[in-house]
Order: structure tokens, then C-alpha cells, then sequence
């Protein structure tokens, strides 16, 4: 399968009252993400330029001094607002190398007030830098924007798997969806050829991920095109009998498209029918080229109950999904797995009043 192959979703055809639009809509869904975990969307309304702006604003602040970017970092949160360094974050199965960029999260959309109590470093306030307006006000538009196109698409899920019409869109209300912003570090001569990756194979946590469009940048900082054929995003096809590992396929939009990917929430709640996709994101063969990128991540509600939903229960997928856990405590774990949050999050989990059993035996 080519990347030509991966379905153009246009979300005018899933809103749309014709019957057969709606169906090529659906259809492509149920292909996109059953067999990649992966659709290119069209119609969504962002323009090229507010991309471009964003960027701008975004280089500006990572090429600010590393002193001042480490006000902006909350290891206390879990890196979950403001900064995070390089080498830091680490993919489950990267074998311990940790992904050679930097970041930057915020959440753009409205937030639970009582999971701020329950979950306090995944519904975080936004950290800001001083005078980065622009930058401030470009991450949030973007992110709201995106969220949108997130919302239709879920939609379109569920009418293409024949389900209520909202019935993924109503968890998603008050959740800690998050909008982050990276920056893939150029690679210097002797790290070129040496294994690193701008990003290890992984599949996001989420139940979608939103991606408008990356920029790579050469060596004096000007916008360019991929320096060759090989970098830049790759995702893994569901394995078949007759390729178990599946196959890597670039992750190329068409221009004017925004990528969307199916995190592992969705997959659980569809018991598989759709899947989550591994995708790695290579460095050049090149030293001195950057890349920027933005992502939008939506969740599910930290108090959904992540378990395939009862049309694709069988005693094979109950087996595979199970036991039942709260979509909060299945964010916590995997932040504790990536190397974000410290294994001690993990005590928080369960029952935490056997201290007054105790003071009552004295």
C-alpha cells in the first residue's frame, strides 16, 4: 500500500444529507483507520498561512536561551504544560532512548473542574512565556481548530461503525485534550547514520490525534522541503497473514490536508476495529535540518470507562482489552511508562485511607 492509498476523508461528505456522500465518507473511515489507523481530512478550514505564523512565532521561542526555556518547564505536572527538554520523553518500547526534540503542551479547550482535584497534573493551568503572545495565541487557535475537526470526525465514527451519533463525542466533554507544539532537533555530522530518531516507533494513548502539517527548516533556518526521501513520518499497517509485521508507509498528506490518527483509547473502545498505529518519525540523512510540527491530542474524559463498547464484545476481545480501567488511571500509567510522571503516581491509584484503621488502633 502506497500513501496514495490512504482515504481522503472531506468532512463536508460526512455532514452531508446525501446518502451515498455520507457512505463514501463513512467507508473511508472504516478503511483508513481499520487497516492503517490512519485518514487524510479535507474541508477543515485551516489555512496554510496561519500554519506559517505559527511557526514563526514558535521558532522564536525555542531559539530562545535554554535558561530561560527552563522556567517554562513543569516536571511537577509531568511535563504536561509549558516546556519540555530534550531527551526527555522516552516511546514504551524505544528501548531507552529518549526522542531527540522538544516541546511544548497546552490545552485549549475547557477543562473539568473536578478533575483538576482527582487529576491535578493532567488538567494543569497554562504556562506561557513572557511576550509570546503570538506564539500563545497561535497554539491555542490552532488547537481549538483542530479539536473541531477532531469532534466531526468522531462523528463520522460512529456512524460509520453504526453506532448513536454521539456516542465518542460525549466523552470527550471537560477531558485533558492537549495541543503540543515539537521541534526535531537538527542532527550534528558525527550523530548522522548513528540510529537516532526524531521520534521512536510509538502509538499515541489518545482517542485521535490531529496533525496539520509539519515544516522542515535547513541548516540557516529557512523553510524547505524534506532533504530526502526517507525522514519525516512513517506509520506501521495492521499486520496480515501474509506480512505479520505489517508494512511502513509514509505519512505524507496531500497539501491542504490535516492528518488524523487513531489512538489507543479508540482502539480499545472499538475492541480493535480500528487500530492504533505505530509510526515513527525519522531524522535526515543530513546534518543541520529541523523540523517543526504541531499536534493535537484528543481524550477521552478522565472518568470514562475505557472497554470495548458492547457491539464488538467477543470472548476473544474482552480477553485482549481487559480488565476495565478509568481513562484518567490509563493516562497516568502510560506517562509513568513514557518517563514523564514517577512511578510514585501509581500510588495514588486505588484506596488511600488505610491510615485511619490505623490511627483508630492506637
Amino acid at each position: 500500500m502506497t500513501d496514495e492509498q490512504i482515504p481522503i476523508i472531506d468532512l463536508d461528505d460526512l455532514a452531508s444529507h446525501d446518502p451515498r456522500r455520507r457512505e463514501r465518507g463513512c467507508d473511508g473511515l472504516r478503511r483508513g483507520f481499520g487497516e492503517l489507523g490512519l485518514v487524510y481530512v479535507k474541508g477543515h478550514g485551516i489555512p496554510g498561512d496561519e500554519l506559517d505564523r505559527f511557526y514563526a512565532a514558535f521558532t522564536e521561542l525555542t531559539s530562545r536561551p535554554e535558561a530561560e526555556k527552563q522556567r517554562l518547564a513543569r516536571p511537577e505536572v509531568w511535563y504536561q504544560r509549558g516546556w519540555t527538554p530534550p531527551n526527555t520523553e522516552k516511546a514504551v518500547v524505544a528501548d531507552g532512548q529518549p526522542d531527540f526534540k522538544e516541546c511544548y503542551f497546552a490545552a485549549p479547550e475547557p477543562l473539568d473542574p473536578v478533575c483538576r482535584v482527582q487529576y491535578p497534573q493532567i488538567y494543569a493551568d497554562n504556562v506561557w512565556p513572557e511576550g509570546g503572545e503570538n506564539f500563545r495565541d497561535g497554539l491555542l487557535g490552532l488547537g481549538h481548530e483542530l479539536h473541531e475537526v477532531g469532534l466531526r470526525l468522531l462523528r463520522g465514527c460512529a456512524a460509520a461503525l453504526g453506532l448513536a451519533p454521539y456516542r465518542f463525542e460525549e466523552l470527550v466533554f471537560g477531558a485533558p485534550h492537549v495541543t503540543r507544539a515539537l521541534r526535531y532537533l537538527p542532527l550534528g555530522p558525527h550523530q548522522v547514520g548513528t540510529g537516532i530518531l526524531w521520534g521512536e516507533e510509538h502509538t499515541d494513548f489518545n482517542l485521535l490525534t490531529l496533525l496539520p502539517g509539519g515544516r522542515f527548516f535547513d541548516p540557516t533556518g529557512a523553510a524547505c522541503r524534506k532533504p530526502d526521501d526517507e525522514s519525516g513520518l512513517y506509520l506501521r499497517t495492521r499486520g496480515t497473514s501474509e506480512n505479520p509485521q505489517g508494512r511502513m508507509v509514509p505519512g505524507r498528506a496531500p497539501d491542504g490536508c490535516v492528518v488524523a490518527q487513531v489512538g489507543q483509547q479508540l482502539e480499545i473502545l472499538t475492541g480493535g476495529t480500528f487500530l492504533a498505529t505505530p509510526h515513527v518519525i525519522k531524522a535526515p540523512k543530513t546534518p543541520g535540518y529541523s523540523r517543526m510540527a504541531v499536534a493535537h491530542f484528543i481524550h477521552a474524559h478522565s472518568m470514562s470507562v475505557l472497554f470495548p463498547l458492547e457491539p464488538f464484545r467477543s470472548d476473544a476481545v474482552v480477553e485482549a482489552y481487559s480488565p476495565p480501567v478509568l481513562a484518567g488511571t490509563y493516562g497516568t500509567k502510560t506517562l509513568v511508562d513514557l518517563g514523564l510522571a514517577p512511578a510514585s503516581a501509581l500510588d495514588a491509584l486505588g484506596y488511600r485511607h488505610y491510615d485511619r484503621l490505623a490511627l483508630q488502633r492506637r
